[in-house]
């Protein structure tokens, strides 16, 4: 078991939903969190204070992770504000839904650049810190629609199944160093994006999952912790935290 008290840790996306969860359930282990803002940084701001009201330490920066340079930045802020950094993990996501023959290209490319991009953008920046580290983590936020589709959702299908390939290339590559590299892919979790879905939609959704409910950001974040505590001989995996969902 890696001891997180003291180790640092960027989550993408992590001042809202499932990212700030995440922010949390780390902060409460002891870890330093930074975490990304681009437009509301309201939200990001009541997440660091949220953390220093239990004690723990957070720093929020403005950066949009689907640029290459402010990408760069958040990762140099990290380093600047904190010294070091442990954990990496790519959280920012967006849905532009919409069927296939109404998709427009702007739609298209926007998932991309965020759920996928990011990814390359944020991780390039960090290795070389995360490599330095005792215990490196890269955790990369998939979905299930990653694995099994969605209709209507061709953009965010395609970036998710994107990272688990990517997680499991990266996981070789770096299998004789100290970092692993994970995905989660979460079901349908009860955020604010889930719960915009139509109410009679979202019911046979529920309908269909073994465990006959959403799942909480909680839940997720919970795995996190547990990938980054207990995962030194973990690597290249999806944990699939869905209620039976997929299989």
């Amino acid at each position: 078991m890696t001891n997180l008290n003291g180790k640092v840790a960027i989550v993408t996306g992590g001042s809202r939903g499932i990212g700030a969860a995440i922010s949390m359930e780390l902060a409460r282990q002891g870890v330093k969190v930074v975490l990304n803002f681009v437009s509301r940084e309201e939200l990001a701001e009541k997440m660091v204070a949220d953390i220093n009201e239990i004690g723990g330490e957070a720093y929020a920066v403005r950066a949009d992770v689907s640029n290459s340079e402010e990408a760069a930045h958040l990762v140099q802020e990290a380093i600047d504000h904190y010294g070091r950094l442990d954990i990496l993990v790519n959280n920012a996501g967006i849905t532009r839904d919409s069927t296939f023959k109404k998709l427009s290209s702007e739609d298209w490319r926007k998932v991309i650049d965020v759920n996928l991009n990011s990814v390359y953008n944020t991780t390039s920046a960090a290795l070389p810190y995360l490599l330095e580290s005792d215990a490196g983590r890269i955790i990369n936020i998939s979905s299930i629609i990653g694995q099994a589709g969605g209709f209507g959702q061709t953009n965010y299908a395609a970036a998710k199944a994107g990272l688990i390939g990517y997680t499991k290339s990266l996981a070789l590559e770096l299998a004789k160093s100290n970092v692993t590299v994970n995905a989660i892919c979460p079901g349908f979790i009860g955020t604010e994006m889930v719960q915009a879905i139509p109410e009679k939609v979202l019911a046979g959704i529920v309908e269909k999952v073994p465990q006959k409910r959403l799942g909480k950001p909680e839940e997720v974040a919970r795995g996190v912790a547990f990938l980054c505590k207990d995962g030194s001989y973990i690597t290249g995996q999806q944990l699939n935290i869905n209620g039976g969902l997929y299989m």
